[in-house]
């Protein structure tokens, strides 16, 4: 099994993987900066109307949970291959997008993907360690981008004591998970896009309508739906996967 950090160059500093868990994700974006406006709420089911109208909509980022696979890594490797390296940097940059270079960070990764792009921005409080991280990244390249979050102290207490306050007990930050984080939002020009560290940079999806959000019958299909298909196909791949999507709080 191809560890999903394996791409994260020898001797950089690991992070205690984050739980997949909505109140730790919550907390950890809260404590950034995110108005608590916003919350993170588990995704049951992607095909049962009934299930998905527990989460409360509209869904402003989704981010995808699942173990690296072969199939997957085939996949990556072959539609990054003929990519150049992403260099999208300022104001212009259809979305943020950032770079993995610290261990065991996918899952941090994935929520600041959620959080820096699409509607999702305008819920940051002004001021805030994720507001001025923000401003401070949308200017860099992508490799200068990555220094910033890989140096920020903000980012790495707040992901520890996020990282500590599971439900399980946190594995030792240089244990390697088999678990990747991947993340859907919709950009302000109505494009779904698929956000992951990992990859040669940002990936458009396809286009989405006004009132489309990321859990609407569309970009299921060109997001978890079709990725969950290559899976299947590939032939009795390890299906365990979970979804959260980044929504407006129940309080």
């Amino acid at each position: 099994m191809h560890a999903p950090d394996a791409d994260v160059p020898k001797g950089r500093k690991r992070f205690v993987p984050l739980e997949n868990n909505p109140e730790v994700m919550s907390l950890l974006v809260h404590k950034l900066g995110l108005s608590e406006k916003l919350a993170f709420h588990d995704v049951f089911s992607i095909d049962e109307p009934e299930l998905l109208a527990f989460v409360p909509r509209p869904a402003l980022a989704l981010l995808l949970i699942f173990p690296v696979s072969e199939t997957y890594e085939k996949f990556r490797v072959q539609e990054d291959s003929p990519k150049p390296e992403y260099q999208g940097s300022g104001p212009d940059e259809p979305v943020v997008w950032y770079k993995q270079t610290i261990g065991n960070a996918c899952g941090l990764i994935g929520l600041l993907h959620g959080v820096s792009n699409g509607a999702a921005r305008s819920y940051i409080e002004p001021n805030s360690n994720l507001s001025k991280l923000i401003s401070d990244a949308i200017p860099l390249k992508p490799v200068e981008r990555a220094e910033l979050l890989y140096e920020s102290q903000a980012l790495e207490s707040a992901h520890q004591s996020a990282a500590t306050g599971g439900d399980t007990s946190a594995p030792e930050a240089d244990v390697s998970v088999d678990l990747h984080f991947v993340c859907f939002i919709k950009s302000e020009d109505n494009h779904l896009w698929e956000m992951d560290g990992r990859r040669k940079g940002p990936l458009d999806r396809g286009v989405l309508t006004a009132d489309e959000d990321v859990l609407s019958e569309k970009a299921l299909d060109l997001g978890v739906r079709s990725f969950l298909k290559r899976e299947q196909e590939a032939g009795g791949g390890d299906l365990r996967f979970s979804l959260i999507a980044l929504s407006p709080s129940l309080d």
